[in-house]
């Protein structure tokens, strides 16, 4: 999973800085095109989207700073209506603006930003209008609360006293910044597991303050020093108050149906994945790609078993009933090979040296000059929803180091919980989640993508794309004979490959057919063959998400049909392949192809 997801939960609150505290000016779209004789389509285009960048920038503080905009590093995004009204009046302003645009008369790489410029004008009128997730979704707070301090802390974009300055002024603002989210929160429209997730996150306020910012207040002239120490003190009061009004008040009130519907589900799913594909036919996509991987998994089940003391049956021809048993059967041999509970981080970490090792000696892809990455555990404040994510710089950060988190396993569960999980996240299992978020999967991609020369397009991702390509690297690495071609790590490669193919499918019946949790939990606990632990987690990310478990699949078709069609024009070089496919940055698969091959871009 890509830190993008995560960092756009919070984006979805993003509006103007708060009250009070002066910013430089910044130029706002025009509100129409000037005269064709001032400027070609290209250059008028590139105002505009430079405009809008800016403007965007500026009215969300905290996604600046991840951005590596740094001029408002000491302010947080008003969650009011005026900074709500504020980032309207931007998007329908440069909407106008950019219909006002003969594309036609736009080179090609510009023709893509303006697509993928309006797909994302839509996507915020969406979610500002209809979607009103300020209203009922707390997490968006929390997580804007701890993303404002740690993304000033994790990495050194500047001297530390000069971050250490711009937490102090977050902290003082975080109080009362705080105090607002519960205004605007609705505990009525509030689903209660939003609720109840938002209590533990807000609990990881606290870590960042002392094992991130106090620990180094001592860089600080001791004036400042004071200063800090004292924002800090009054925040974690603030936080504590926060935390018992979401434990005492917003859960018990908490009313609100985490369902979209089918409406508002269809319509978030076609901007997020700005893919034609529409619900119904990916629903049926997905169910022939499971049928097929299960097939898959059989024959290697009847490899690993072949021979083996109680092995079930295993003919050519398996009824249902036989598949199932073999493939389980032959999983249990690599869920018994796991690590220890507390060496989860550390095995990654061994896994990373050992694919990229792999990925330079097999030249499958360039790694980019200068990437740096290391392991780090998931921050307390983003738990509870995805296992493990890429951090990667901003585009407008250079030369900064990439984080691939790993979440430690929670301290208070049983050894049940533990088991069931490590059986999941087993040897093989932890290689397959290193190549995906890290080596060649997100961090490798997300370096190709921050070189691109449009901050544009680097800023307005594709999440089909990030996904798609974490599980196309899944596939390269098998096909190279990653780990000696060993038959289980193969085993384990499909699993996932079902698991995500499983997610487009889940997604849509939870938040559109009304499926409960028994039905999805038997699907993936005997269709996708998942442990108890992560189809328990994945029915509490299907409720806190909507409209992102079907990128990875979306994604990852479209480059299986880019890789075919690549192939079938003949004198198929894969590493020059994958090198030009990167080099266009992270749109949607689809215009890549259309870069690629010389194609209209639409």
């Amino acid at each position: 999973m890509s830190s993008k997801i995560i960092a756009g939960v919070a984006a979805l609150f993003a509006a103007g800085c708060v009250p009070g505290i002066a910013v430089a000016p910044v130029a706002s779209p025009p509100d129409a095109v000037p005269p064709a004789v001032a400027a070609s389509a290209n250059e008028v285009f590139a105002r505009l989207g430079e405009a809008w960048l800016a403007e965007t920038l500026r009215l969300n503080p905290v996604g600046a700073t991840q951005a590596g905009e740094h001029r408002y590093d000491h302010l947080l995004p008003d969650i009011g209506l005026a900074g709500r009204e504020a980032q309207l009046a931007l998007s329908r302003r440069t909407l106008a603006a950019l219909a006002a645009i003969d594309r036609a008369q736009l080179s090609r790489p510009a023709q893509v930003d303006a697509a993928l410029l309006e797909n994302q004008l839509r996507y915020d009128i969406f979610q500002l209008e209809q979607l009103q997730e300020y209203a009922w979704n707390p997490l968006g707070y929390t997580g804007t609360a701890g993303s404002a301090l740690y993304g000033l802390m994790a990495r050194e974009f500047a001297p530390l006293p000069e971050r250490l300055r711009s937490a102090t002024r977050r902290m003082e603002l975080l109080s009362e910044w705080l105090a607002e989210a519960r205004r605007q929160l609705v505990p009525a429209r509030v689903p209660k597991i939003f609720a109840e997730t938002a209590v533990r996150q807000n609990a990881g306020l606290d870590s960042i303050i002392d094992d991130m910012i106090l620990v180094q207040a001592r860089q600080l002239p001791a004036a400042e020093q004071a200063r800090l120490q004292q924002a800090a003190a009054a925040l974690k009061v603030s936080a504590k108050t926060h935390g018992e009004w979401l434990k005492t008040e917003l859960v018990p009130a908490a009313r609100g149906d985490w369902r979209l519907g089918q409406r508002l589900y269809d319509q978030k799913l076609a901007l997020a994945l700005n893919s034609p594909i529409e619900r119904g036919e990916l629903r049926r996509r997905a169910e022939t790609v499971i049928a097929r991987t299960r097939a898959e998994m059989y024959g290697l089940a009847r490899q690993v078993l072949a021979g083996r003391a109680g092995a079930p049956p295993l003919p050519a021809e398996p009824t249902d009933a036989q598949q199932q048993a073999a493939i389980a059967a032959a999983l249990d041999l690599a869920a018994a090979e796991r690590p220890p509970r507390d060496k989860l981080v550390a095995f990654a970490r061994q896994t990373l040296a050992e694919a990229t090792a792999f990925v330079k000696a097999k030249g499958l892809v360039t790694v980019p000059a200068g990437a740096d990455w290391e392991i780090i555990d998931l921050p307390e404040f983003q738990q509870g929803v995805a296992v493990a994510y890429a951090d990667t710089p901003g585009p407008l950060d250079k030369n900064l180091r990439a984080f691939y988190a790993v979440s430690p396993i929670p301290r208070d569960w049983t050894d049940e919980q533990t088991t069931s999980f490590l059986r999941e996240y087993n040897t093989r299992a932890i290689h397959e989640l290193t190549i995906h978020e890290a080596m060649p999967g997100h961090l490798l991609q997300g370096a190709f993508s921050n070189r691109y020369p449009s901050t544009l397009r680097a800023y307005l991702w594709s999440g089909s794309m990030v996904e798609g390509w974490g599980m196309y690297a899944e596939d390269i690495m098998r096909e190279a004979g990653y780990l000696g071609g060993d038959p289980l790590y193969q085993l384990v490669h499909l699993k996932w490959r079902l698991r995500a193919t499983m997610n487009a499918i889940i997604d849509q019946m939870a938040h559109v057919d009304g499926a409960e949790r028994a039905q999805v939990m038997d699907l993936l606990t005997r269709v996708a063959f998942q442990e108890e632990r992560e189809a328990a987690g994945k029915w509490t990310r299907l409720q806190l998400s909507s409209a992102q478990l079907p990128t990875y699949f979306v994604g990852y078709s479209e480059w299986r049909d880019l890789r075919a069609a690549a192939e079938a024009r003949g004198n198929f070089d894969q590493r020059a392949f994958h090198d030009q496919a990167l080099s266009f940055g992270s749109p949607p698969v689809r215009f890549i192809r259309q870069l690629m091959f010389g194609e209209p871009i639409r």
